[in-house]
């Protein structure tokens, strides 16, 4: 007799793979009701669910590629997720998805998603609730990395990114600087949202104004960022610049950097410049970028080492980790 498998409990339940696999996963996306029917199927059928991940597909979710195509996160992540995944005996695959037209993407999701034997990393950078809805009730093991959905019941592995540019800034205040402005992306991915969360909180908490005129919204390529920095510093009196900006990240400080330098403001005499991320750009750049330090390739092995546990032990609850980071000190600081 063939192997019961969860596609021949959905057809005779007539519910979908999906279905089928969060119901055997017990998980509370499904009602009791329908989870009895399917439970009760795969009883008499003899369905043994596997406790080995044979298969990772990672998925890098591409909505404008301002942000994943100009760091080296993601690559970094991924060679943590194949060490990790090679640990356990299993392959690892990569698909890209381009999520700037959820109608033309939706088939590709889907085709994924239905697949329970290969569960998959997805890359949540730049995806926003209306892109995680379409990984609904997905009957593959899902895990996301670098991004968070509010409505949806996915287990998450994330930065920790508002305490971790409170600590940021909270640096800067014990160099001296009680004037610090901003330098935010033009695209508001959920972690810079956090992370300006971080800088609004440390000023709070200091006693200190965030003030608006010091908050400079840049393109989030080193072009990009070079660019509208530049617009920024020639439409403002160099003597009303705060002592120091924090950057949502390295491309934006290293953009930014090299804008100040060239309208003759030094880095760090005149203004100190902190960033995110811990790219390679910035132990580069001149002068060497402080900046805060991500652990890419712990990222992407806490990720296979939760998906697998999971496999072995299902539960009803999904869990959302948050990774802390470490300050990096270089060059890019000084004290007043």
């Amino acid at each position: 007799m063939a192997k019961a498998s969860v596609r021949e409990i959905s057809r005779i339940t007539g519910f979908s793979p999906a279905t089928v696999s969060n119901a055997l996963n017990r998980k509370r996306s499904v009602s009791e009701e329908t989870a009895k029917v399917i439970l009760e199927c795969a009883q008499s059928l003899g369905y043994q669910q596997s406790t080995q991940l044979e298969s990772i597909q990672f998925v890098l979710a591409r909505k404008t590629a301002a942000i994943l195509d100009e760091s080296t996160f993601h690559p970094a992540v991924i060679e943590g997720v194949e060490r990790q995944a090679r640990r356990h005996g299993m392959s690892t695959s990569f698909v890209t998805l381009d999520f700037s037209d959820l109608d033309a993407v939706r088939p590709q999701v889907e085709g994924l998603i239905a697949d329970p034997s290969a569960a998959i990393v997805l890359m949540g950078t730049e995806l926003g609730e209306e892109d995680y809805a379409l990984f609904a009730n997905a009957a593959a093991h899902l895990i996301v990395l670098d991004g968070w959905s509010d409505r949806q019941y996915f287990d998450a592995v994330v930065i920790a990114n508002t305490d971790s540019v409170l600590r940021a800034v909270d640096y800067l205040i014990e160099k001296g600087h009680k004037q610090i402005g901003y330098l935010a992306g033009d695209l508001r991915i959920r972690n810079f949202k956090d992370r300006e969360r971080g800088y609004r909180q440390a000023l709070e908490d200091a006693g200190l104004e965030a003030n608006p005129a010091w908050r400079v919204t840049l393109g989030t390529t080193l072009e990009g960022a070079y660019r509208d920095m530049g617009a920024w510093l020639d439409s403002v009196s160099h003597d009303d610049l705060p002592t120091a900006f924090f950057a949502e990240n390295d491309v934006l400080a290293v953009g930014a950097m090299r804008a100040l330098n060239e309208h003759g403001i030094r880095v760090p005499e005149d203004v100190s410049i902190i960033g995110f991320d811990d790219l390679s750009l910035g132990a580069f750049s001149n002068p060497p970028l402080t900046t805060v330090h991500v652990p890419k390739h712990e990222v992407g092995e806490i990720a296979v080492r939760r998906l697998v546990g999971n496999i072995r032990n299902p539960k009803s609850y999904t869990c959302k980790t948050a990774v802390s980071t470490y300050f990096v000190e270089r060059q890019s600081v000084r004290e007043i």
